[in-house]
């Protein structure tokens, strides 16, 4: 998804002169074109992530539209107080695009899992929160945030889910698609781990179980009215997601599902626990290792109907 990005900022950026992209010391490869192109539109910051998104904060209070591009806790985690305070809390033209979502770095270690993330930035005022799901799904956000203002947050997987999603979506930021009929399992989903869930559907429906995927590429602000009538249509409400149970896509639904006194006959959520991973391996190995995988969502959505 990290390519498709890059591809679609680089195309903007050629007409658009105020299109900063500001890189802390890495992405070389997938942003050399970019760099070649429009020199005098990239800086390389170094490892500084907090100079950085001070950098992008001054450049956007001068009129400038500017993107940061880092891994995963990089660009977030480590310059938090910066994107609060100066970027958020004056609603500055910053979007901060974070590669390696969840498990993606998964061989490197806690330091590389970005497993807080959506509950951190989420909680900031005035920032957005948009996490693709596919090659497809990204790029169509993506233009909708260079059209768009205010400080987002882009949050890029390297797993994809193109191999499944088959259906031609009107994507756009902070909707999900027109609902259809009613289901046994609505699953709730965001991220390259959507491929779980299309997965576990074809296992599902094998037994006659009918499963609608609602891909929440927006998580905030979230299209609540859309989580509703999802939620009312489907006897088993499902979260998946390679995230913190805590401020996760979890939390999310189940807050709507109370403030909204809507609930669902059973909710199941896969997710971490509270918990930093003492192991590593790749993305597919902890997605399994942690029961996030569509063998586990099919196990334990059949005990509930058996």
């Amino acid at each position: 998804m990290r390519d498709t990005v890059i591809k679609e900022l680089h195309v903007h950026a050629k007409k658009n002169k105020d299109i900063i992209l500001i890189t802390g010391d890495l992405g070389f490869g997938v942003l050399d074109n970019f760099i070649k192109e429009l020199p005098e539109q990239f800086i390389n910051a170094g490892v500084s992530e907090q100079n950085m998104t001070a950098i992008a904060a001054g450049l956007a209070l001068e009129g400038k539209k500017v993107f940061t591009y880092s891994i995963g806790n990089f660009n977030t985690l480590r310059c938090l107080e910066h994107i609060r305070n100066d970027v958020c809390y004056h609603n500055l033209d910053v979007t901060v695009i974070s590669v390696g979502g969840g498990f993606s770095y998964g061989q490197l270690g806690a330091s590389h899992f970005a497993t807080e993330d959506i509950a951190i930035m989420g909680a900031i005022p005035n920032m957005k929160v948009v996490a693709p799901s596919s090659k497809k799904s990204a790029s169509i956000l993506m233009n909708q945030i260079i059209s768009s203002k205010g400080p987002y947050y882009l949050r890029i997987d390297k797993s994809s889910g193109d191999e499944f999603i088959k259906d031609e979506l009107n994507y756009e930021i902070g909707k999900i698609k027109q609902s259809s009929n009613s289901s046994d399992v609505s699953i709730f989903v965001y991220g390259g781990i959507i491929n779980e869930a299309y997965k576990a559907k074809e296992l599902l429906e094998q037994d006659n179980i009918t499963v609608e995927i609602i891909d929440v590429h927006t998580l905030k602000p979230i299209d609540e009215a859309k989580v509703i009538e999802f939620i009312k249509n489907s006897k088993i409400v499902v979260t998946l997601e390679e995230h913190n149970k805590t401020g996760g896509l979890s939390s999310i639904i189940a807050h709507i599902c109370l403030e909204n006194n809507t609930m669902p006959n059973d909710f199941l959520s896969f997710c971490l626990n509270d918990e930093f991973p003492k192991i590593v391996g790749d993305q597919n190995f902890l997605v399994n290792h942690f029961k996030l995988s569509a063998d586990n969502i099919v196990k334990r959505v059949k005990s509930l109907k058996a």
